[in-house]
This record gives structure tokens, C-alpha cells and sequence, in this order.
């Protein structure tokens, strides 16, 4: 048995995950789905990584770098802003595999609010509206976040209460000076409208080195395809524990 820690994005909660988590239950794994304090000006990327690691302390006991592992293993998954959160997660906690989904990838003393023009996705998501002929430099949560979410999770997600997302996690540099020691694994997904498939594989070449992976689908996979998120998530796993 697998432990997975799912930490979704901005101004959202763990109820993002809330059909992805009886996918990994079904297959005999922990899930631990932390709430962020998106909505707390006080909060910012230190104290969303804290929330992950007293919600894992809680599931698995685990208290810092040196501890023992998970049996069968700690599998972070980081959906969108939480690509900056997870890392920090990852120096201080022994993690078996980190798997970033439609993530933004941090580059050390980077602020994430400059992570969209030193990256170029402002520039790339409005030529991506521009070929799809939606209006750019517009925003639009349908079209640009729920295009393919099933009507039914789009009238439950717009009938919760939002957390909200306060800008403070946007403003300090990013605090790490590497990215992490831990085997990495990027999942885009190919009709993103946020951060579009063609950026987002230049991207993760250029700052972690790797090819992507790649799904059908949105910004919002946990939403449209938890299945195949699932079961891409449990070969990446599977695949880890093979080569080690």
C-alpha cells in the first residue's frame, strides 16, 4: 500500500480530488487531500508546504527528512500553483516520487508572480486563444478551466463556496535552490487552455529536464478523466518501484 498526497491548486480545496481519491482507495491505497489556507493573506508557500506536512504526519507519523519510509512509499501529486508547494514538501520529508499535473514548474528565487512572464505563458495562452478564436486576454472560468468538465461537477463546483486565493504566496522567492532529490514525473495535458501543451513541454525540458508526459483533456483532469488520472498516477508508481 501506497501513501498518496494530492495538493491541488489555486483557490480550490481537496475537494478537487474528490474523484480521483476512491480511485487509489479502490486499488488498496492511503490518499491524504489537504486543505491549503488559500485564502489567508498570512499564508504563503512555507505554510501551504506546513499543511501538507502536518497532514501527512497525521496519516503516516512521519516528522521530518530522516524518518523512515512509507511502506510502499510517499507519491506527491501536484496539480497547477501547488508545483510550487511540492518541492518544499519533497526537502523536507523523504517522498518516493513527486508527479507534477499541468503544474507550474518554479525556478529557484522566482516569485510565482513572475513565474508567468519569465516563462512566456501569458504570451502563450493568448496565442492559443487567438488560433481558437476565443477572446484574449479575457478571463473566462468556463472557457478557460471547465470547457470539458462534465455540466453535472460544473454545477456542484459552482455551488461550493470558493476559499478564495490571496495573493501572498504570488510575491516572495521561491525559497529553494535546486529542485529536489527525488524522482520527478510530469503529466500536461494536451488541450489545456491555461497552460497550453506546446509551452508546458518547453518548459519542463528546459527546467527539470525531462519529457512529459502527456493525457487528452483540460486543466482540470482530476474532474473530466480521475480514472485515467488514477491509473496514470499508479503506473508511474509501478514503474518506479520496476527500475528500483
Amino acid at each position: 500500500m501506497a501513501t498518496y498526497v494530492l495538493i491541488h491548486g489555486a483557490g480550490s480545496d481537496s475537494w478537487y480530488w474528490h474523484l480521483v481519491v476512491p480511485e487509489l482507495r479502490a486499488r488498496g491505497h492511503d490518499v491524504v487531500a489537504p486543505d491549503l489556507p488559500c485564502g489567508d493573506d498570512a499564508a504563503g508557500f512555507p505554510e501551504y508546504a506546513e499543511t501538507v506536512l502536518e497532514a501527512i504526519r497525521a496519516h503516516t507519523g512521519r516528522t521530518g527528512r530522516t524518518d523512515g519510509a512509507v511502506d510502499g512509499g510517499l507519491v506527491l501529486v501536484a496539480q497547477s500553483l501547488a508545483g510550487f508547494t511540492a518541492p518544499l514538501v519533497c526537502a523536507r520529508i523523504p517522498v518516493d516520487l513527486l508527479v507534477m499535473v499541468a503544474a507550474m514548474v518554479p525556478s529557484p528565487g522566482e516569485s510565482a508572480g513572475e513565474w508567468w512572464d519569465n516563462t512566456g505563458q501569458t504570451q502563450a495562452q493568448r496565442e492559443l486563444d487567438e488560433r481558437e478564436g476565443r477572446p484574449a486576454g479575457e478571463f473566462d472560468e468556463m472557457a478557460t478551466f471547465l470547457h470539458d468538465v462534465p455540466p453535472a461537477v460544473v454545477e456542484e463546483l459552482l455551488s461550493r463556496k470558493s476559499p478564495g486565493q490571496s495573493g501572498t504566496p504570488f510575491a516572495a522567492p521561491w525559497p529553494l535552490t535546486a529542485w529536489p532529490a527525488v524522482p520527478t514525473r510530469f503529466l500536461l495535458c494536451r488541450d489545456d487552455r491555461f497552460l497550453p501543451a506546446p509551452f508546458l513541454r518547453r518548459v519542463v525540458r528546459d527546467r527539470l529536464g525531462i519529457v512529459p508526459d502527456e493525457m487528452d483533456g483540460g486543466h482540470l483532469p482530476a474532474l473530466v478523466r480521475p480514472k485515467e488520472l488514477a491509473e496514470r498516477l499508479e503506473a508511474y508508481r509501478a514503474g518506479l518501484a520496476a527500475s528500483s
